[in-house]
């Protein structure tokens, strides 16, 4: 799956993570924003980044993206040889081997019994409590659900004199969105993915961002235009990367199936309450 990659490090360790090192810590899934966080990190800040990718093996898309972080990776060591040094190993962790915290599930519950969002974010806040990280990069950015969600509780600060960023404001600590996201910050808090792509074409990196990945369940190689991300990705100004043919599939979903989320949520949620 990893093509010999020695920069490649599969951590399967239970112990808290060291964070000895210099840089930045960046969860990192091939997609489109985290990429591009990477590139400025990389390529303008110039400074070390670790990368953390959280492999779900129910995921169709799984190996699909652990490749396209390796063609992103060779292709940043042949056209910026710097960040050889820059870039460290892909540290690799099993969502299947984060055991349940009560106190965070208590806060997904919290939340979603106001607006849904993905269980990512539950398995996210466990990895990092389970290795005692306080500080990794999470690339929430306009458009997000997650970002709307958050704006009421974040403060803006100076990442070492080099970027503006975001993080939970601890004078919310009481809040179940202080629970479920206190161990982020949010760099991207004020960009969406289409100044992201004009960024991207100015610095040159869009040949890069090409490398990109966010489907879900990818069609004989392509992205199938009905999953969250796909859906995601059209509405927030990126039709392009998804094939002509499969956004009629985004269509119907949104005409017919969409409709149907909330309600099904909603009873579902009345099951498990009784």
């Amino acid at each position: 799956m990893h093509d010999g990659d020695s920069r490649y490090d599969d951590s399967r360790a239970a112990t808290p993570i060291a964070a000895a090192e210099p840089g930045v810590n960046l969860l990192w899934t091939s997609g489109w924003d985290s990429t591009f966080e990477l590139l400025q990190l990389l390529l303008k800040h110039r400074v070390p980044v670790t990368p953390y990718y959280l492999e779900d093996t129910t995921r169709a898309s799984t190996a699909t993206e652990l490749r396209a972080m390796q063609r992103i990776r060779g292709a940043l060591y042949d056209a910026f040889p710097e960040t050889r040094e820059l870039l460290r190993p892909l540290r690799t962790f099993r969502v299947a081997d984060l055991d349940p915290d009560p106190e965070i599930s208590k806060a997904l519950r919290a939340i979603r019994s106001r607006i849904y969002i993905g269980s990512q974010y539950e398995w996210l806040a466990l990895f990092c409590k389970r290795h005692g990280m306080d500080d990794i990069e999470l690339s929430v950015h306009i458009d997000d659900k997650v970002q709307a969600l958050l704006a009421p509780y974040v403060r803006a600060y100076d990442h070492g004199g080099k970027y503006r960023s975001f993080r939970m404001d601890h004078c919310h600590a009481d809040k179940a969105e202080y629970t479920l996201f206190r161990y982020f910050s949010f760099p991207l808090f004020q960009i969406d993915k289409r100044a992201m792509a004009r960024d991207a074409e100015r610095e040159d990196w869009s040949w890069i961002m090409d490398m990109t990945w966010f489907c879900h369940r990818p069609v004989r190689g392509r992205p199938c235009g009905a999953c969250a991300p796909c859906v995601y990705t059209i509405e927030e100004g990126l039709a392009w990367r998804v094939p002509r043919s499969r956004r009629a599939l985004w269509f119907l979903y949104r005409k017919l199936a969409l409709p149907l989320k909330p309600p099904l949520r909603a009873a579902l949620a009345s099951v498990r309450r009784r």
